[in-house]
Formats: structure tokens, C-alpha cells, sequence
């Protein structure tokens, strides 16, 4: 086989190294366009686990690279005066040059064609090649070349990056944060072999015009970050080597392979370099291209293998270099937080490092942010044990205390009878409130009999409904302490819709009612076209809320909340997707929330002074004509200034072409927003699944309370089992309970100091030099 690799960066002489030890006949070419000893950037990073992947592919290699790094375990974050250093995490970094020049010698060694100074001017020209390997970086001739075909996108991202070098050695991964009179300057610094360190720096575009470094020359601005950074730097210069600023390109590819032509590395898909894996993703796709190819004869079958076992991970690696990204572009909202919780957030940004991880790594560095949240629960008037988790701390709302920070989620049942709660609801909702959560959700609930989504829904507009509710609050209260909160709504253009397991979201296919919206758009194209809500409408819809916050007083619940959000009623006059109204209630967003704002202010004013309101707002609509961030911001203000206390960040569901990015905890940047911008309470849901991922919420400061939606349906008592998971006894149970609460806390124990012993057994290895070893 013939095989032309084009690009001498690390993962295109790492595929060509392995196919030439692996296959003594085949006939490797590696085409570069740059001389051997040239190289731009000056470091990079790998972690513990990829030097292991490593040794298993290519011993020799894999001995002088790890001879070649400098180690180091801590990340110190540099933060207005302070520096918190977080151990245990397991890093290296080498000279770029050292790397390509490691892996250049491999491959000559081996038998493969180095081709220095050689620029292919396109794919003809490697006619005779039965297999092309891309490896050409970011902007590939290349995959440029048939763009179309592989289906390219490049986003380009918004702040400003130069990557720089420095004389001064580190002992720690370091991120400097400088604030400056014109905005925040961040330097991602670490070293890479003696007296010699990588310096990313970055900051918002607004910035670097405000410093002027967007007119300077590269030693101009070079001086004026030695400026920024003299005491970080202790006297030692930033060096350049082509330096230019940026922004960083996201690039994907709806396909990697065109016939025998396949795309690695950062051709194919690039990384941020704040998770450190642009490297190591080329080098990983190198061997997973060359194992595909190892295991199957036919190219055509392998190519496609290699993309079908690689892409997964790929996406899942970009997704969370996209999260950790977004933390930075934002960091100016964080600029007041404690720095406890500052520096917490930068080590758990992208979501693949957590609160339990975190302890795993270095325990004291957890123990310290969690005294200082403990310490602002206390400031707050509550008196908490040392060691109390955080999920387990209290959080007031006007006069309403909850125990814990856990909220069971609305999720509609759709087993209600001409609206009223059924034994059901009745199960359903007490289960789940003996279950240890601090807050438990009523299903959205309807405010007439036309405001429902399905038949099956529940109301709050007559007196039955009302001693129905009456009678699950009741048991609530006298069984748990958990509070619980009734969540109104009206479904909208949205209404008149078959169950949920039926065909969801689709008109009944009888007996259909007259549906409302902000604008006569249908959801579907087979759907109603709702009726626009004239004066009047809006008139009558607001009388209904009030009647039924009336009857939800009279049950006896402890909270209140409107649903402002998945495309029903109130949320299409917010949403631009759905309100195209000439009048006052159309335009920006002042005029889409005037509606709603008056709604709430009637609630409010019926709803009494000392329980709280929250409102269920959808802070994106997935799609790009849809609500703004700024939208989102300026609409929580809003709704604070008219009496919301708590907002409830979910997402989507406003049109049926909605491009939702799902993930863990994939709306919670939306909590984070309202949260740190908007300055009010906010509860964040959307994929969240364990105790692990509610504390990292709450230490990050993007919540004040979790919600947890499809793990309360599975498991009711998910806030007791986390409870003995963590070894906290301070959770209420009730006293029929006790022999079971003994029981899990006894295996509980012993389950966690197994699991733990566990995970310290597979934490990888560190591979640096000692000695003879």
C-alpha cells in the first residue's frame, strides 16, 4: 500500500510511524510544508492517561517522550490577590520542537519518506497514493479544497488569543488573572522544559481594542503584556514566534472520509486549547485510523470503521472544550465571586472535572471551598455542621426555608380526570416528597379549562380541584419536610394536544378546543392556528391566573410559580420565533414581556407577601432567529423588579425545528447567566442525574437549587440515598423508615470505601522520569 500523509505535525508522524512498524511493505510518505527544526507555539500537554496510551502503541517512542517532559500535578489559579492550588491532577508538557523532532527521528527509523519544505498543491498530485491522510491542521488545502463534500463548518469563537513563550519556569499549571481598566487579561501558563514556559494568552475583543494591542506590532504588544504581567513574570520576557492574535476556530466536519482521502486531526475537528487536547486528539486519531485500517482489509470498510468508533469521543471532547471555552469568554461575570468559588469554577468549567472528582484529586482544595460555602449559609442565619455536603445546606426564599437544595421537577403526568389530581397524583407526589427532597413541583396546572395541553392534565379552577390538591399538600406537610410548589400555566398554541406517550404535541383526533398565542402561527403545520390574544383574551387569561393562585393559597401551598416558558402561552409572547405583533405587545423585548409582566404582577399582588414566586422561564430557544442571551438577561430583570424571587432556567420547546445541544447538565449555563447577570435566585434543571453534579452546580455559584426531573421517576428517594452516600445524618426520614435508613447507611459506608479504593486503583500512573527508571 502506498500512503501519503499530508502534514509532519504529531498526528500525522504518529499514523505514519505506527503504519510503518505495523506494515514492513507498505510504502509511507509524509509531506511538510515547513523545514524539520520549524515549528509555531513552544509547548504541549499531555495528561497521565495519554502517555499510557502511548507506551502501549510505541515503546521506543513513547521513552523518549517521556524523558523529554517536564511533570507536574498542581493547577494554580492566580485570582485578585489570592492563589488556590488544586493537586492530583496529572500533567506534562514538552517542547513542541522536541515532540515533532522525537517523532521525525521514529519515522525515519522506520523506513517512512520525509518530505520537508513540500506544500501539495492538491489531491492530484497524489494520484498514485492509495491511501491520503489529511493531517494538514485547521485550515487544510485539502478538505478546503472539497469542502462541500465533507461538509465543513469553522465558528469562529469571541475572544482574543496569542500564543507566547517565557524564561520563567512553573511548578504548577497556572492561570494569571489580571484585571486591567478596560476588562480582564487571562494568561494559560504552564512549563515545558527547564526555564522555558507556553503563555496562551486571552481576553474579550473589546479588550484587547481598549489595551490598543489591535494596532500594535508583535513587540509592541509583547511589551505591553510584560506590563500586565510583571509580577507574574518576576522579571523574566515573553518571547514571540509568529505570534499573532486570533480567534479560535471550532472547526466540524458532517464527514471525515472522500473516497481514499480521510481527515485527522485538527483538520477534522479542533479543540480549545483550555482542555489541552488538540494534540492529543490528533495523536489519538492517528491510532484509531491506523487500528481500523490493522483490523479490516478493505480501505473503503475501514475508513468508514474509524469514523463510526472515533466520532463519539471526538464530539464529546469538543463539546466539553466548547463548555470550558464559554467559562473564559464570560469570566467577567465570575469577577466578584469569592475566591473559593472562582477558582472551583475554573477547575469544574467544562463538566468532565466535578465536586466528587475533585475530591478524589485533592481533598483539602474541596474542603476549603466548601468552608467557605458553609461560611455564607451561616451568614445567611442558618446554623450548619462542618463537613455538611453542600446540597444539604438550607436556602431561604422570602419566609419559606427548605431544608436541602434538591427540587423534584415538574413533569406532567397526564392521568388527571376534568382536571383534578387523581390517587395518581396522590402516590406520585407523596412518594416523592418522603423521598428527602427540599422542594417538590406540581406538574404544570392548568387555569381553565382551555388552557390545558392534553385532556389529562391537571387544573386549579374550581373548588374540587382545590380540595383535591388541599389533600396531597396536606400529606405532604404532615408526612416529609419538604415544601412544595404549585406551577400554573396555560398551554397556548400548544393546547389541545394528545397525552404524552400518545402523539405528542399533535391536535386531539377529536373534541379539540380553541387554542390561544401571542400569533396566529400553528406549531405544526397540521395543527390548530391559534386565535391571536386580543385585550380582551388577555384580560380574561389574567383573571384566570389570579383565580387560581386564589385556590392554590386556599390548598396550602407554600410557593407559586408561572410557566413562561416551552412555547406555551406566556412564553410566546417572550419568544421572537412566535410573537410577530405589530402592536404594543410585539417588537423588542420590553414590548414581548409587557403581557406576561402584567400577569405577574396581578399574581403577585394575590399571592401572599410572605410566600414566594418563581417563574419558569426558557432562556434559549435553540434556534439562531430565537430569544438572545441579552433577551434572556434583560426579561429576568424584568420579571424581578416585578416580584419574582426564584427564576427556573429550562430551554427550548418553542418550535418544533429547534437545534437543542444536549449534555450533561446542558442548560445549566443558563441558571449560571441569569444567576451572575441578572442578580436573582435561579434553579437550574436539564439533565442532571446525580448528587455529584448538584453540589458541582452549587460550589460553581451557577444555582441556588437543583432539579432533578426523569431521576425522581426512577428513584423517589434519590435525596435519602445521597444522603448515606455522603455519609450525612442531618436528613429528615420518616420515623416508619428508620430500619431502612440504618441499613443504607451501613452499606452505604462500605459501598463508597470500596468505590473510592476503586478509583485511586484506576487513576493513571504518573510517567515521569525518576532515577534509572
Amino acid at each position: 500500500m502506498k500512503i501519503a500523509v499530508v502534514g509532519g505535525g504529531p498526528g500525522g508522524l504518529y499514523f505514519a510511524l505506527l503504519a510503518a512498524k505495523a506494515w514492513p511493505n507498505a510504502r509511507v510518505t509524509v509531506f511538510e510544508r515547513n523545514r524539520p527544526d520549524e515549528t509555531f507555539g513552544f509547548g504541549v500537554v499531555f495528561s497521565d492517561e495519554t502517555l499510557g496510551i502511548f507506551r502501549e502503541q510505541d515503546r521506543e517512542s513513547y521513552e523518549q517522550i517521556r524523558r523529554s517532559f517536564a511533570y507536574w500535578g498542581d493547577v494554580a489559579i492566580h485570582y485578585r490577590g489570592h492563589v488556590l492550588r488544586c493537586g492530583g491532577n496529572g500533567f506534562c508538557g514538552c517542547s513542541r520542537q522536541r515532540l515533532l523532532t522525537i517523532l521525525q527521528a521514529r519515522c525515519t527509523e522506520l523506513g517512512v519518506t520525509m518530505c520537508h519544505q513540500h506544500e501539495v498543491a492538491g489531491r492530484s498530485e497524489l494520484a498514485g497514493f492509495d491511501l491520503i491522510v489529511a493531517a494538514d491542521g485547521i485550515n487544510s488545502r485539502l478538505r478546503e479544497a472539497d469542502r462541500s463534500r465533507f461538509g465543513t463548518a469553522i465558528e469562529l469563537q469571541r475572544n482574543k488569543f496569542a500564543w507566547l513563550g517565557s524564561t520563567r519556569s512553573l511548578d504548577a499549571f497556572s492561570y494569571f488573572f489580571r484585571e486591567t481598566p478596560h476588562g480582564i487579561v487571562l494568561a494559560h501558563a504552564y512549563q515545558y522544559e527547564p526555564d522555558r514556559s507556553t503563555w496562551v494568552i486571552e481576553l474579550a475583543e473589546e479588550t484587547w481594542r481598549n489595551l490598543g494591542l489591535d494596532t500594535m506590532p508583535e513587540p509592541a504588544y509583547i511589551a505591553a503584556l510584560e506590563r500586565i504581567f510583571a509580577e507574574e513574570l518576576q522579571g523574566h520576557r515573553l518571547i514571540g514566534n509568529r505570534s499573532i492574535w486570533r480567534n479560535f476556530p471550532t472547526v466540524t466536519n458532517r464527514t471525515w472520509v472522500d473516497g481514499n482521502l480521510v481527515l485527522i486531526g485538527d483538520a477534522k475537528a479542533t479543540a480549545h486549547y483550555s482542555i489541552g487536547s488538540g494534540t492529543k486528539l490528533a495523536m489519538e486519531d492517528a491510532i484509531a485510523l491506523f487500528q481500523a485500517l490493522d483490523a479490516c482489509p478493505n480501505l473503503t470498510d475501514a475508513l468508514a470503521a474509524y469514523e463510526r468508533g472515533r466520532r463519539e469521543e471526538v464530539e464529546k471532547t469538543q463539546h466539553a472544550a466548547n463548555v470550558s471555552l464559554a467559562w473564559f469568554e464570560h469570566m467577567g461575570r465570575y469577577w466578584g465571586m469569592a475566591p473559593e468559588q472562582f477558582a472551583f469554577g475554573v477547575m469544574s468549567r467544562s463538566k468532565q472535572i466535578t465536586y466528587e472528582n475533585l475530591r478524589l484529586r485533592d481533598a483539602t482544595f474541596v474542603e476549603r471551598v466548601e468552608r467557605w460555602f458553609l461560611g455564607e449559609v451561616r451568614r445567611a442565619g442558618f446554623a450548619v455542621d462542618d463537613g455538611t455536603p453542600p446540597m444539604f445546606t438550607p436556602f431561604r426564599l422570602r419566609d419559606l426555608v427548605l431544608e436541602n437544595r434538591v427540587v423534584v421537577s415538574p413533569m406532567d403526568q397526564y392521568m388527571a380526570v376534568d382536571g383534578a389530581p387523581t390517587e395518581w397524583h396522590y402516590v406520585h407526589y407523596g412518594s416523592r416528597a418522603i423521598g428527602g427532597a427540599g422542594l417538590l413541583f406540581t406538574e404544570m396546572t392548568c387555569t381553565a379549562p382551555d388552557a390545558r395541553i392534553t385532556p389529562g392534565c391537571t387544573g386549579l379552577w374550581n373548588e374540587d380541584q382545590c380540595a383535591a390538591w388541599r389533600r396531597i399538600v396536606e400529606f405532604v406537610h404532615t408526612h416529609s419536610r419538604a415544601k412544595i410548589c404549585m406551577q400554573l400555566g396555560h398551554a397556548g398554541r400548544k393546547g389541545s394536544t394528545q397525552l404524552g406517550w400518545e402523539d405528542e404535541n399533535h391536535p386531539l383526533p377529536q373534541g379539540n378546543w380553541p387554542i390561544y398565542s401571542a400569533s396566529p402561527i400553528p406549531y405544526f403545520p397540521d395543527s390548530q392556528t391559534p386565535i391571536e390574544l386580543s385585550r380582551a383574551d388577555m384580560d380574561r387569561v389574567i383573571a384566570e391566573f389570579v383565580r387560581a393562585t386564589s385556590y392554590a393559597e386556599a390548598a396550602g401551598f407554600d410557593m407559586l410559580e408561572v410557566h413562561m416558558a416551552h412555547g406555551y402561552l406566556l412564553a410566546s409572547f417572550i419568544s421572537p420565533l412566535t410573537n410577530r405583533r405589530s402592536d404594543g405587545y410585539g417588537g423588542d423585548i420590553a414590548r414581548r414581556m409587557r403581557f406576561p409582566l402584567e400577569l405577574l404582577r396581578a399574581v403577585r399582588a394575590a399571592w401572599p407577601a410572605h410566600k414566594p414566586l418563581s417563574v419558569r422561564l426558557s432562556g434559549t430557544d435553540w434556534h439562531p432567529e430565537g430569544l438572545s442571551a441579552a433577551d434572556l438577561v434583560a426579561a429576568a430583570r424584568m420579571l424581578k423588579a416585578a416580584g419574582a424571587d426564584l427564576i427556573d432556567c429550562s430551554a427550548g420547546q418553542t418550535v418544533p425545528d429547534q437545534r437543542p445541544v444536549y449534555g450533561r447538565m446542558f442548560q445549566a449555563h443558563l441558571a449560571d447567566q441569569v444567576r451572575n447577570e441578572a442578580g436573582i435566585a435561579t434553579m437550574a434543571v436539564g439533565n442532571i442525574t446525580t448528587a455529584d453534579q448538584v453540589n458541582t452546580l452549587l460550589l460553581q455559584g451557577r444555582a441556588d437549587l437543583v432539579a432533578l426531573a426523569r431521576p425522581h421517576l426512577s428513584d423517589p428517594y434519590f435525596t435519602l440515598r445521597a444522603a448515606a452516600q455522603y455519609g450525612y445524618r442531618g436528613q429528615y426520614w420518616p420515623p416508619p423508615y428508620y430500619p431502612g435508613r440504618n441499613q443504607l447507611y451501613r452499606l452505604a459506608e462500605r459501598e463508597q470505601a470500596e468505590l473510592r479504593e476503586l478509583r485511586l486503583r484506576l487513576r493513571p500512573p504518573s510517567h515521569e522520569v525518576k532515577g534509572d527508571s
